[in-house]
């Protein structure tokens, strides 16, 4: 419970932790843009080794993480491939367009989050001068819009081979990488090998209030941080943030399981509530999709209303969906409260 209210709608809207708020306080801190902040530099050396890369960069969000390692990656004029629920495609605000003169070329996302390895083959262009160069392939682990799917360490490495077979690059927008690896009982870092480059957001499950992560070769990296300033993600004393990412780094991705299980014992709940449609063997990280029956004679709306009355916080979506997001706020009693909820308003 966060402010005296069960607030689900995502893991965005996590706080600091005390103990993480006092690292912030003592935070020693230098000029970001020269450089010179050493605790925004040792953030940097921590995400990479963690993740297994050579390189990192500090930037104030995920989405300008995604544009600016894509920027680094392609050309004007080139195109990427991505899945039609992709992130980037559907929440960035078609930044890749907007800002990179760069063709976003989509297939279909299957269930379970993944590219089917025959449509991103399909979609390769030709070398023709009359096509676009493919220069990028984009995956997300977890995927968001699609129940938080994780995607596998084998899975990454097929596509990873399919790139190498045909000159491309790899960029994985891994907001909750650290979700996924709890899920799968892997390290992130395994995760992680196969790609190029990749983004993790420090403002979500790992509670910190702003920020994210690119991570890639050292000589990749340079490039982005060219691009991270003409996005206007320069930064001056920046560890007074980063302080944050690096007692995230250290102390809360451990305890990412329980999200994992509490979004479980949501689900596996809510199925058991007559009006809503939901199949629990979907839920594998901390996102949770259900969907309220067309027979029931409520609005997701109204439903929304009569729950915030109760102090529990949901925001409706199209065609009588909700999206439900376990996060550290979030205890097994605050879930059992909102299952008891559910069952009142239903």
């Amino acid at each position: 419970m966060l402010n005296g209210k069960i607030d689900l709608r995502s893991d965005t809207i996590t706080h600091p932790p005390p103990a993480m708020m006092e690292a912030m306080w003592q935070a020693p801190l230098g000029d970001d843009a020269y450089g010179e902040d050493p605790t925004v530099n040792a953030l940097e050396a921590k995400a990479a080794q963690l993740l297994g890369k050579e390189a990192a960069v500090f930037v104030p969000s995920g989405t300008m993480g995604n544009l600016s390692s894509i920027l680094a990656h392609c050309r004007r004029g080139d195109e990427i491939i991505l899945g039609d629920k992709a992130h980037i495609f559907r929440f960035e605000q078609g930044s890749v367009a907007a800002v990179g003169g760069l063709l976003p070329h989509l297939i279909p996302n299957q269930a379970d989050g993944t590219l089917r390895l025959e449509d991103i083959e399909a979609a390769i262009r030709p070398n023709d001068q009359h096509h676009p160069r493919t220069r990028l392939i984009g995956l997300e682990n977890t995927h968001n819009a699609q129940n938080g799917a994780p995607l596998s360490v084998e899975y990454t490495q097929s596509v990873r081979d399919l790139a190498n077979k045909h000159g491309l690059r790899l960029h994985l927008d891994g907001a909750r990488i650290f979700n996924a690896a709890a899920a799968q009982n892997v390290s992130a870092r395994e995760l992680v090998a196969p790609v190029d480059s990749l983004t993790f957001c420090l403002s979500k499950g790992l509670c910190c209030p702003v920020g994210s992560v690119v991570c890639g070769s050292a000589d990749f990296i340079y490039q982005v941080r060219r691009e991270r300033k003409v996005l206007g993600g320069g930064m001056r004393q920046a560890g007074i943030i980063a302080a944050a990412g690096i007692y995230a780094l250290e102390n809360m991705i451990d305890r990412l399981a329980d999200d994992n299980g509490n979004a479980k014992r949501l689900a596996k709940g809510l199925a058991e509530i007559p009006g809503i449609d939901i199949d629990p063997s979907l839920i594998r990280t901390n996102i949770v999709f259900f969907r309220i029956h067309d027979d029931v004679p409520h609005s997701a709306e109204e439903i929304s209303e009569r729950l915030q009355h109760m102090d529990i916080v949901l925001k409706p979506r199209p065609n009588r969906f909700f999206r439900a997001v376990a996060h550290y706020w979030i205890s097994t009693e605050d879930i059992n409260t909102t299952l008891r909820a559910f069952r009142e308003v239903l």
